[in-house]
């Protein structure tokens, strides 16, 4: 993965993109699922590569990050989560995801 910093999170994702993490990732229930095949995966089926966090620049609810993930099906994607009061991510569930940092 490139260690470029972004500007923001769109630029992000497109970079993840075209170093081959096509796939969307998303937090549901108890699994982390793939938003293209539905596939469903377990936090130690996966492995973090790499991850940007944006800070809001006017608005602390504006806080997101961007995760480069591999999972041990050999699919790889990412998940863009949202560090707002608002958001509906499963923070713990996402923070069980190993990295390889």
């Amino acid at each position: 993965m490139s260690h470029d910093r972004f500007e923001t999170l769109s630029e992000a994702v497109n970079s993840c993109t075209k170093e081959g993490y096509t796939e969307s990732f998303r937090t549901v229930d108890n699994f982390i699922q793939s938003t293209d095949t539905k596939k469903e995966y377990q936090p130690n089926e996966l492995k973090i590569v790499k991850s940007f966090r944006f800070d809001g620049m006017t608005n602390p609810d504006d806080e997101s990050a961007v995760f480069a993930i591999d999972a041990s099906d050999g699919s790889k994607g990412t998940l863009v989560m949202s560090y707002s009061s608002a958001h509906n991510h499963d923070v713990e569930l996402i923070r069980d995801i190993p990295s390889t940092k």
